[in-house]
């Protein structure tokens, strides 16, 4: 009788197939870049992300390599996420983006200004879509790829070459929607939480930052009171 566990037997066959097309899906061959530019174009963010949680699944990646590590403390993680994504945007309005000639006032969004029923929707919108579903994408997914790329050829420098790529990526994205500020505010703000990743090793943290940034422009917006924070410092 011929074992399973047999490479020449049907079932072996199948499963020595099946490893080797996990390999293949995990490596830099045409399977493996295919994955990259499929995942990232899948549609939102946020359907992206589930498409890496498919991937590392797939792929017998471990969680923590594309950064689902648990804090030490859930505490002083959200406390800290939710405090500097928020501080973060208002450093962003009221100081950055003016040095970069930004107008005071996002018209890209502007339509959520005393908006509830757009503002409560594209509040859940980022979260799921931006702090899940950016983070796991481009900090998560696009930097472990990239990582692992350049890891044989550039060695220290190859999480350097992660971050400048996967910032950029995230920067681009944000052009049809809002223009040269959106990419330069998304520039700023893919390289900030990109080092807290890479020194924490965790996106949860980076996550709830991101979210907090996001609810705190919605609120500027809804509220209507971005150009006071943007005109905070520079008149």
């Amino acid at each position: 009788m011929e074992q399973s566990g047999d490479p020449r037997s049907p079932a072996g066959n199948v499963q020595g197939s099946a490893l080797k097309g996990v390999v293949r899906l995990r490596g830099f061959g045409p399977l493996g870049h295919l994955a990259m530019v499929v995942i990232p174009f899948a549609g939102t963010a946020a359907i992206s992300a589930i498409l890496v949680l498919v991937w590392a699944r797939v792929t017998r990646t471990p969680w923590r390599e594309i950064g689902f590590v648990a804090p030490r403390s859930w505490p002083r993680a959200v406390a800290v996420g939710i405090l500097f994504g928020a501080v973060f945007k208002f450093v962003m309005k009221a100081l950055v983006m003016p040095l970069f000639g930004a107008a005071p006032v996002n018209r890209a969004y502007h339509y959520l200004a005393d908006n509830a029923q757009a503002a409560a929707f594209m509040a859940v919108f980022v979260i799921v879509g931006g702090g899940f579903g950016e983070e796991t994408l481009y900090r998560g997914f696009l930097f472990e790829r990239f990582s692992k790329l350049f890891g044989s050829r550039a060695g220290v420098h190859a999480k350097a070459f992660a971050l400048l790529l996967t910032t950029v990526w995230f920067a681009a994205v944000h052009y049809p929607d809002q223009g040269l500020a959106g990419v330069e505010q998304a520039a700023v703000t893919g390289l900030a939480f990109g080092m807290i990743f890479l020194m924490t090793g965790s996106l949860f943290i980076p996550m709830l930052a991101h979210a907090a940034f996001d609810l705190a422009a919605i609120a500027m917006i809804y509220w209507d009171f971005e150009t006071r924070v943007a005109h905070l410092i520079f008149r």
